[in-house]
Formats: C-alpha cells, structure tokens, sequence
C-alpha cells in the first residue's frame, strides 16, 4: 500500500486516482479510432472490417500482402517519392525561415513585435482551405501551380510558423550577453551565429522542423488546389483511393505514416527534454 503524506485524505486519493483513470479515458478516446487501423490493415480480405477469422485470431485471416502491394504499385511510389522530396525541401526552406524570423524577433530593439508575429503566424490561424485557395490563385499568376517548386513553396509556408514558434521559445531564456560578448571580442556575425546562438537553440531547430515536415507531409488540402498528377503525395493517394477504389492498402499505408508520425513525435519530446536539461544546466555531455 503506498504511503500518502497524513494531510491526505479520502478524498485527496479519489481526486488523485480518479485524475488518471480519467485521463487514461481520454487516451483511449482519442487513440483507439487510430489504432484500430493498424490490425485492419492485416486483413487478407479486401475489406474495412474484422472478419471471423480475424476475431477468432487465426493466422491465416492475416496478411502482409497489402504492404507489399505498396510496393508493386507505380502511384504509391510516385507518392512516396514525392511526399519524401517535397517535405524535405519544405523542411528545409521553412527552417531557415522561420529560424531567422524567431531571432529577428527575438530581439528587443524589433519595432511592432506582436503585429509581425500575428502575421507569420497566420498560416495557422486561418483556414486552410482559405489560405489553399488564396495560395491557388496566387501561384496561378507566376505559373507555379502544377508544378514541384508551387508546393513546395505552399508546404515552406506552412511550417515556417511552426519552426518560428519552437525556436522563440528555445530564445525565451536566451542570454543576449553572450552575443554581445563574441561580437566585441572580433567575431564575425556568422561565425557567433553559428558557435554561440546555434549551439543553445539547437533543440528547437530541430524540433521545430521535425513539425515542419510533419506538416507538409500530412497535407492534403493545399495539395488538392496546387499539385498536379506529377506531384501526387500520399495523402492526394488516400484521398484518390478512397473515391476510386477501396482497397486495404490505403491501411497499410495508415498504418506506415502512424509509425513515421509517432517516431517523429518521440523524437520531439526527446529533444524537448533535452532543451530543458540544457537551459537548467543539468545535460551532462
């Protein structure tokens, strides 16, 4: 039996474990409809429900097949492809973007902080099919829907205020005296960007391109207003299956990005701690 402090009483414990037992409630809540996809997508049968077999857990109601027909199947590869290339260059440019704005406005002598923020954060704060359609007939103008570069460039937007707004909080304790220390002692900008503000923000670089990509790799919505049939990502392949024909691989690929989001997420949380550890002194390496 543990031992709870003396002031504890009946009800202090009640609160306490009922606090977790609903919490555990909300969990369940929000992860069974996902989770539930994963034993589907084993289903030898071409359907989206348990059959008797599966109930009855024999073996041979289970199948890998539909994970190989990802692999047989010129459109998923085209979409992995694409989902891969376009996240990772969207990644890329939302980083250095959003990176250089946190710092930007980081600084104290930035005039209008509030308003400038308030308008990089807007691709989160409107909706997207908004900000898809304004993005559609925009890029219509420059000739960049249909093409590679288009959503990208959609995708870049999109994440840039997730990076903008783990790097300013990676900048919240951030000691400016260190800058100003290597700038006195003859350092060049860069090189006291690179050794002295990287170093410490690091984490939340990271971290907020880890978001970035996520971002650009589940989205669909702007995907539909400016991507042509070349840059079909996997999402636009859910969607295009679900319309023309049902079948379990759209499971089996659930299932694939459940695993990518959770890695991604443990990977954040990770270097979320460590940020902490860092910022409090405690990282030992």
């Amino acid at each position: 039996m543990k031992n709870y402090p003396k002031y504890f009483t009946f009800w202090h414990i009640f609160a306490h474990y009922g606090l977790r037992f609903s919490s555990l409630l909300v969990l369940a809540f929000l992860m069974l409809p996902i989770l539930v996809i994963i034993p589907l997508s084993f289903n030898v049968e071409p359907f989206f429900t348990f059959t008797d077999g599966m109930l009855a857990l024999d073996p041979e109601a289970y199948s890998l097949k539909w994970y190989a027909e990802i692999w047989h199947d010129d459109k998923w590869l085209l979409a992995i492809k694409n989902s891969f290339l376009i996240g990772i260059c969207a990644t890329l440019i939302a980083t250095v973007l959003g990176t250089l704005a946190a710092i930007g406005l980081s600084n104290p002598a930035m005039p209008w902080q509030k308003l400038w923020m308030a308008i990089l954060l807007s691709p989160m704060i409107v909706p997207l099919i908004i900000t898809a359609a304004g993005m559609y007939f925009f890029y219509s103008q420059l000739n960049l829907a249909g093409s590679y570069l288009g959503v990208i460039l959609a995708h870049a937007a999109l994440g840039t205020p997730f990076v903008l707004i783990t790097v300013n909080a990676a900048l919240s304790g951030f000691d400016y005296s260190l800058v100003n220390a290597s700038l006195g002692l003859g350092a060049r900008p860069t090189f006291t960007f690179f050794k002295v503000i990287m170093p410490l923000i690091r984490p939340g670089v990271i971290s907020g391109a880890l978001f970035a990509f996520i971002t650009s790799f589940d989205e669909v919505v702007v995907v539909l207003f400016l991507a042509g049939p070349e840059q079909r990502t996997i999402p636009r392949q859910m969607f295009s299956g679900l319309r023309e024909q049902i079948n379990p691989t759209i499971l089996a690929v659930a299932t694939l990005l459940i695993l990518i989001s959770a890695l991604l997420l443990f990977t954040i949380e990770y270097l979320r701690a460590r940020a902490e550890r860092i910022q409090t002194g405690d990282l030992d390496d």
